[in-house]
């Protein structure tokens, strides 16, 4: 059967730029186009050619892509000629193939908003489209407010689609700009359009997330014969976001009707590297990945129930609806005051230890879990802790060094200029071989300021751990959180660490004390700890 071409359009770096708190460097906007284009994405909007010197930059030296790069902006404004409007021409010398403009296709925003007339409206849609399409440019039209303007006057927003598509544009993009459009609306609407003679294979479909349905609401337009989805990595866009490219390209890879009857230029091996554009957006934008992304977070494969884990080890596809390796990610079975035998034994399998079934440390192991879950740990999140948990009750956890003690200071004085600051220092004493190690650390961080004394302590146990050194100084602390799980004067402070090193591998401690510090170094020195075992160091006396 032959499959029809749908095309994937990014507009990360225009709308996804819109984000509350989001502004891309020029040399980041290169990062994101280039994961894009690697990504096999059809379209990669670069943003609006003069709104700022950001974007002005980035079209002067314009990447190199395989994908069809274009530039953004509006259509001509009243009173003036395609020719001679200054917005208009901003555009179009940015000399991109393709052109992609907005304009208003609701009469309240036209007489509204613009203060102009239905038909001086339709004139600037025709005008605008034939004089990039005149100019040898692929001509998009961002159809805004779309399906409130059909609502409000159907027969005038679609006499706006016709205007742009008689007039040469190559796509129709329906836009819900509100994000209030449900998907039954969206379907039948993506049909109308159809019918009144615009094909599928001529419309694109531009969704919100204001009530939930970006993705549902782009599948419906699809499912009516709409042949391009716009959308963002990580859902990016501005108030709720918009459509989740990182959701949708394996839904339609990996789902039908989806999977057999329709083309994108994602192939499966480009589809492997999903996770790694999704957590590359958000270093980028330095936020923690979502855990429970759809396909790409940490916990979408997850396993925590006795019952689910038992069952996964039998057949995956009992508890997983797609295989997690096809999209770069990896099934995990957490460890948790829930766990069974199960859960344990596939744990302990994919760290390399198999125990018979009725070894007593099976039991030692799950007790204390359970134990130590009842004062406020939880391992279902700290992987790493409880690896090391799990060897030392089996014998096999290296004692590579440790801390005889360690001293934590915050001072609070007036400096030179009678501004009151705080600075942070940590001294650590840990003992290699009968070798005593001392360091001692500031908080100061980048821009002069104290990070404060978890920082610190961190700084503090890295700076100098002898014959380990070169295996931990690819270390970086790339989250920390903190929950306190008791209230009152007997508060205890459960604290999660994630490190990250050079190969981007990912793994999480967990400490917990009545004291944020003391359970921080807990935490920190499984982290270290870890992260020796799993490179294979070797203890001093060690062959």
């Amino acid at each position: 059967m032959t499959k029809d071409r749908l095309y994937l359009f990014d507009t990360t770096l225009r709308d996804g730029q819109q984000t509350q708190g989001v502004q891309f460097s020029t040399l980041e906007k290169y990062m994101i186009t280039d994961a894009l284009d690697a990504l096999g994405v059809d379209y990669i909007e670069g943003g609006w050619p003069g709104a700022n010197p950001t974007d002005s930059a980035f079209f002067e030296e314009a990447p190199k892509t395989k994908a069809t790069f274009l530039a953004f902006g509006m259509t001509k404004r009243a009173g003036r000629s395609a020719e001679n409007d200054e917005v208009l021409a901003g555009v179009m010398n940015a000399g991109t193939k393709a052109v992609c403009l907005v304009g208003k296709t609701h009469d309240f925003h036209v007489t509204t908003a613009l203060g102009i007339t239905l038909d001086e409206n339709l004139e600037n849609i025709s005008a605008s489209f034939k004089h990039l399409v005149k100019n040898g440019r692929e001509a998009l039209f961002d159809a805004e407010h779309f399906f409130d303007g059909y609502k409000a006057n159907p027969e005038y927003a679609l006499a706006c689609l016709k205007a742009a598509y008689d007039a040469g544009a190559r796509w129709i993009v329906l836009c819900d700009t509100n994000g209030g459009t449900l998907p039954a609306d969206v379907y039948k609407v993506t049909l109308d359009v159809i019918a009144s003679g615009i094909p599928g294979d001529h419309l694109g479909i531009h969704t919100h997330d204001d009530t939930g349905n970006a993705i549902a609401n782009s599948l419906a337009a699809v499912n009516a014969g709409a042949r391009q989805i716009q959308g963002t990595l990580n859902g990016l866009g501005e108030r709720c976001g918009n459509a989740n490219l990182v959701s949708l390209i394996p839904t339609l890879l990996l789902k039908e009707p989806y999977k057999s009857t329709l083309e994108t230029g994602v192939t499966m091996d480009a589809l492997e590297g999903l996770v790694q554009v999704s957590r590359m957006l958000d270093d980028i934008l330095n936020r923690v990945p979502q855990r429970a992304a759809p396909y790409v977070g940490a916990s979408a494969f997850a396993h925590k129930a006795g019952l689910h884990a038992s069952a996964i080890l039998k057949d995956p596809t009992t508890y997983e609806h797609v295989p997690p390796e096809l999209v770069g990610n990896a099934r995990i079975v957490p460890m948790s005051n829930q766990a069974g035998q199960s859960n344990l034994r596939k744990r302990l399998s994919d760290m390399g230890l198999n125990l018979p079934k009725n070894d007593p440390a099976m039991g030692r192991i799950l007790d204390r879990i359970k134990d130590l879950e009842g004062v406020g740990y939880s391992f279902d999140t700290a992987q790493a802790s409880f690896e090391l948990l799990a060897r030392q009750e089996i014998g096999l956890l290296p004692v590579f060094f440790s801390v005889e003690r360690y001293r934590a200071t915050v001072e609070r004085r007036l400096d030179a200029r009678g501004e009151m600051n705080h600075l942070s220092e940590v001294t650590v004493v840990v003992n290699i071989g009968g070798e005593r190690l001392l360091s001692v650390s500031e908080g100061i961080v980048d821009d002069g300021s104290d990070g404060g004394p978890v920082n610190a302590l961190s700084k503090a146990l890295v700076k100098d751990l002898g014959p380990y050194q070169s295996l931990i100084e690819d270390m970086e602390l790339v989250d920390y959180k903190v929950r306190i799980t008791q209230g009152g004067t007997e508060a205890r402070t459960r604290v999660i660490i994630d490190h990250e090193d050079s190969t981007g591998r990912r793994w999480s401690t967990v400490g917990v004390s009545s004291n944020i510090i003391d359970a921080s170094f807990e935490a920190l020195l499984d982290a270290i700890n870890w992260k020796l075992v799993r490179d294979g160091a070797q203890t001093l006396g060690a062959e």
